[in-house]
């Protein structure tokens, strides 16, 4: 007999050899029925794994992050075979699981079409009624490299070949397909329920452009019907807020092959852009910020300082001055450790915040390039906190309240997320174990749930990140806090202590919005174009019955203009609900309707978007309520 620990911690005896799925059984017949895999002594394994020794077990089912990575995981091999079977001689790349779905990549000579994915569904379909059970082989590094040359799966070869010799080889086979993959799977086809192939798109091999193009073919899948149909709802109501369609349409910003994955801002963009920023000054005025400028080039001799040369090369821009290579920013901080240098600081200065909205270039693939999510040229709301060591938790707090007091105002719930040291670092194991403690203690003791990203810190210290939920619950990484104690020893930056001798700073580097121009893209489908009235480019349109009326609805502007408030007639010689059509697919706040009633009695007609009409109003009840919801940002 051996003895089992199960996650609540209860501790159950079974024959040695029993499987996880009998485990499961033994639990409860539902959890049994919703069994995908399993967790043995922290490792995932397949349903019919045996356990031989005394062990710890999870159930792993699609509730839990590895039981969705599985399901879909194994809807990728599904699809595999689905294609294998209808296109033969197709070479197999890979097929992980992502967010919300899967893909698998595909070498075919035949370009893939919509009426493609639903011959690749309906044979799905047919797999899944045969229920073919997935079955794991484990085989020699020799042995691999042999079978799948025989099969001629060259992209399967190439990847054992880039494994390390003491790596277990595993391929699972599920009917006549084999895959190269270390699993594990759902036990078999039929336990895939509810499947959709969404689209195609190009891929190269290994994400290199000197490789071969793939077809890349998405999908998702879910264990209800139900679920798929909400999913597939939210991806339709999302190509309806795709900020890069409603940008067009609302005229906000445009982007041009002769400067691709930099935005060009239009009038009305620049008024959300503008009314964003001026927000964003008044607060940082308000949490004792002072607003700093740097150049946009600096000397690689900066950039060598910094480290950014050393770990971030690659996606930098350069030029040449007077002989010299000089870098386009791609961040702002090294011009911060500059304006710091200039002057002398004693610990009274501290903490010294120092705020940028920084223009940054970063160098991204063309194939990465997305509307405002992904760009080359964007506006970083960077500051720079020096601060003695004794002021970091302190100061933090500061900085998580100011990043809660906007994200509130813009209607954002978020989660937050510790991340550690990377790969590529700088700085002793000892300085980072003090700056991920010190971020740890801040979240611990201000009762702050969150999650650890390990290995996803900035090359100079750990951060703190905050990801932002939309209407769709789709989660977004915005505002970051990153501790660091590198960049002030590199650029030997110190102050005046009590004690009289010089001693080295803290730096904390944050954002609140991040690039201001991906939180645009993000809030523009956030709230479909339907900007509340303090954001939007266009607050009030007047519309004028006929001809007639066009001097009271020009007063009435002038009214509100001199009010501040953003307003256009519409005096053209269109029938009324043309023009009130057209305003309401311009999402305009606020439309007011003026005819003879209205002139006659020194009121408007309001039409309020998502109400509709609300009724007659004096004009300067209208201004102080206009002005009360500015007030409010509501």
């Amino acid at each position: 007999m051996i003895k089992v620990t199960l996650k609540d911690g209860s501790v159950r005896e079974y024959e040695v050899g029993v499987t996880v799925e009998e485990i499961a059984k033994d639990i409860s017949p539902r959890l049994a029925k919703e069994a995908l895999a399993g967790r043995v002594n922290g490792k995932l394994v397949d349903l019919n794994f045996k356990l031989e020794n005394d062990s710890t077990l999870d159930i792993i089912t699609f509730q839990s992050p590895e039981g969705e990575d599985i399901y879909r995981h194994s809807s990728a091999h599904i699809m595999a075979q689905a294609v294998t079977e209808l296109y033969p001689g197709v070479k197999l790349a890979i097929g992980p699981s992502i967010k919300d779905g899967f893909y698998y990549d595909f070498m075919v000579d035949k370009t893939f079409t919509p009426e493609d994915l639903e011959k690749i569904e309906k044979k799905m379909e047919e797999i899944i009624k045969r229920d073919l059970p997935f079955k794991r082989h484990v085989i020699s590094r020799e042995e691999a490299i042999k079978f799948f040359k025989e099969l001629g799966q060259d992209f399967k070869v190439e990847l054992i070949e880039g494994l390390s010799t003491d790596e277990e080889i595993t391929y699972y086979k599920q009917g006549d397909f084999v895959d190269l993959c270390s699993g594990p799977h759902i036990p078999s086809t039929g336990r895939l329920k509810a499947f959709k192939l969404l689209n195609v798109a190009g891929a190269y091999w290994r994400g290199d452009e000197k490789n071969p193009m793939l077809q890349r073919i998405y999908g998702t899948s879910f264990p209800k019907k139900s679920m798929l149909d909400e999913y597939l709802y939210r991806l339709e109501e999302a190509k309806k807020r795709d900020h890069r369609k409603l940008g067009r349409e609302l005229d906000l910003f445009s982007f041009s092959e002769e400067a691709p994955g930099m935005p060009f801002y239009h009038p009305k963009g620049m008024i959300l852009r503008n009314e964003i920023i001026n927000f964003w000054r008044e607060k940082h005025k308000e949490y004792g910020y002072d607003e700093i400028q740097t150049p946009l080039i600096m000397n690689q001799r900066l950039w060598e300082r910094s480290g950014h040369w050393q770990n971030y090369r690659e996606n930098m821009y350069f030029t040449e001055v007077d002989d010299e290579t000089f870098a386009i920013k791609p961040m702002n901080c090294p011009g911060a450790m500059l304006v710091y240098k200039t002057s002398h600081h004693s610990y009274r200065d501290l903490p010294l915040r120092m705020a940028e909205l920084g223009l940054v270039h970063r160098r991204e693939l063309s194939g990465a390039l997305h509307g405002m999510m992904r760009v080359r040229a964007f506006t970083q709301d960077d500051a720079h906190i020096f601060m003695t060591p004794e002021q970091i938790e302190e100061e933090i707090g500061k900085i998580m309240e100011l990043i809660d007091d906007v994200y509130k105002v813009f209607g954002y719930s978020y989660r937050v997320e510790l991340s550690t040291k990377p790969e590529k670092a700088i700085g002793s194991d000892e300085i980072w174990e003090i700056a991920t403690n010190a971020l740890k203690k801040v979240l611990e003791n201000r009762n702050m749930d969150y999650v650890i990203n390990e290995g996803d810190g900035a090359f100079y210290g750990p951060k703190i990140d905050f990801h932002i939920e939309d209407c769709l619950g789709r989660s977004w990484q915005c505002g970051t806090i990153q501790l660091d104690f590198m960049l002030p020893e590199r650029f030997d930056l110190t102050y005046v202590g009590e004690d009289g001798q010089k001693h080295r700073p803290v730096v904390v580097h944050r954002v609140v919005l991040g690039a201001i121009d991906r939180f645009i893209g993000l809030l523009v489908e956030h709230v479909g174009g339907a900007f509340p009235l303090w954001l939007a480019p266009e607050q009030v349109r007047i519309i004028a019955i006929s001809e007639r009326h066009l001097p009271y609805c020009k007063e009435l502007e002038k009214k509100l203009k001199d009010k501040g408030i953003r307003v256009w007639v519409d005096g053209r010689s269109e029938k009324i609900g043309y023009k009130i059509r057209e305003g309401q697919l311009q999402k305009i706040p606020y439309m007011l309707v003026v005819g003879d009633k209205e002139v006659e009695n020194g009121e408007v007609n309001v039409r309020k978007r998502g109400e509709g009409e609300i009724g007659s109003k004096k004009v300067e009840e209208l201004i102080n309520d206009l002005l009360e919801e500015i007030k409010n940002k509501r």
